[in-house]
């Protein structure tokens, strides 16, 4: 089963190695997931979340119109799974040949998928086996 969640926002958080790295921090079911990002990747969610355009078009603005444009449509971005510390996720897309629709899925990473999300408006869905591993209530995390 999958729950739909909520983009809270960029934050920070501590690697394994001790430092402190960017995070996507996701809310579904009640708790939190936090999904590490590089700065670049941070600065690109922001961007979407608080529809701050950039000079030129960055990469998921560009990837969001062309798909636009060639009529084809975002229903939903899904973090699937996690192996080894690794969150993965799924795009899943439309795209319409002589007016039937054709359902796309794409393997993406959960930073690419939550950054196309924020530009397009589509739901962010999280399997429950992701958040029973990985979710975190609020106060663990500083957020309530």
């Amino acid at each position: 089963m999958s729950n739909t969640a909520e983009l809270e926002g960029i934050g920070t958080g501590r690697a394994a190695g001790g430092e402190l790295v960017p995070a996507a921090l996701l809310r579904a079911r009640g708790e939190y997931l936090p999904i590490f990002v590089t700065d670049d990747q941070a600065d690109a969610i922001r961007r979407g979340l608080e529809n701050e355009p950039f000079e030129r078009p960055l990469t998921h603005d560009l990837l969001a119109e062309m798909v636009a444009e060639f009529g084809g449509a975002f229903d939903r971005v899904r973090i699937d799974d996690l192996q080894d510390g690794t969150f993965y996720a799924k795009v899943d897309a439309q795209r319409y040949d002589e007016g039937e629709a054709q359902s796309l899925t794409f393997d993406a990473r959960p930073s690419d998928a939550v950054a196309i999300a924020v530009r397009t408006e589509c739901p962010i869905e999280i399997d429950d086996a992701v958040l029973d591993a990985a979710g975190r209530p609020g106060d663990e995390l500083g957020v309530e």
